[in-house]
């Protein structure tokens, strides 16, 4: 069954959905975009998405062509489109339209909004239940990695080098700090039961699921830290994982072959993951 696109206010099936050859995310790799999980119909983590794509669009000076009630109402009503249990919205941004140039085109240059469904049973998720292996890799991405950018090609190749590899994801490295995964947030758990993440700068993205971790975290009676951590500190944690919009939590049990603690999904990780998955799931609009 086709899926009903949105694309510049229009419902469109998949098939019919047509982008000018000009358009700057193309040309130019010149868009944002946003990803929202959808559970039981309902959106996840909605408001925190929609903050941070009005960030991005103001660091990168894009207009968002639907204003705040209207962008939900579109949310929404894809969902109901595409009858959508399950799954996640694709959201993507462009500054439009314009003949090639380093140049940004006029102000007033319509941008390119685009919104798309997968579905995918979120909670179910086999990875969740037995952990992830990861790989190491040096992240060689552009500075301002706060900014979620459709410039993802550097991410595309750590992940098949990371899997060229045997593992299933990459955790990227920087002076011997790790930043972050190709998609995800990277965290560790100490020996002592601390949970570390990296602190926000451009180095990393401000993770929706992230800063929902880290509140549960604290609410819970985790001792929480905020602070870059090494390749050695990760190899030797007591626990790992990954935090997502469309995985929530994922155990990492494996760090360049190495097993982590005694190699199976931590206790503390699993915990978190089944409270973000109960809150957020009764927190969704």
């Amino acid at each position: 069954m086709s899926r009903i696109l949105y694309l510049n206010g229009a419902w469109l099936p998949e098939s019919e959905a047509r982008v000018s050859v000009f358009d700057r995310g193309f040309l130019m790799a010149d868009g944002i975009y946003e990803v929202t999980c959808v559970l039981d119909g309902k959106l996840v983590e909605y408001a925190g998405h929609s903050a941070r794509l009005q960030r991005s669009a103001r660091e990168l000076g894009l207009t968002v062509p639907l204003d705040a009630e209207a962008l939900l109402a579109v949310h929404r009503e894809i969902v109901a489109r595409n009858a959508l249990d399950q799954g996640m919205i694709y959201l993507q941004l462009t500054r439009g339209a314009a003949d090639r140039d380093f140049a940004y085109p006029p102000a007033g240059t319509p941008p390119t909004l685009l919104l798309f469904t997968q579905a995918k049973n979120v909670l179910e998720n086999k990875a969740a239940e037995r952990g992830i292996s990861v790989a190491l890799l040096p992240d060689l991405r552009w500075g301002r990695r706060d900014i979620k950018t459709i410039q993802l090609l550097y991410p595309s190749m750590a992940k098949m080098e990371a899997m060229a590899r045997g593992a299933d994801e990459a955790w990227l490295v920087e002076d011997g700090l790790v930043t972050e995964a190709c998609a995800a947030t990277a965290h560790i758990v100490t020996a002592e039961g601390v949970l570390v993440t990296r602190d926000l700068s451009h180095a990393l993205l401000p993770g929706v699921t992230r800063a929902s971790v880290l509140e549960l975290a604290g609410t819970h009676g985790v001792r929480v830290e905020e602070r870059a951590f090494t390749s050695d500190e990760a190899r030797s944690a007591r626990e790992a994982f990954i935090t997502s919009a469309t995985n929530f939590v994922v155990p990492v049990t494996r760090i360049d072959g190495q097993a982590v603690g005694d190699g199976a999904p931590g206790a503390l990780t699993r915990r978190i993951r089944d409270i973000y998955i109960e809150t957020r799931r009764a927190a969704a609009i």
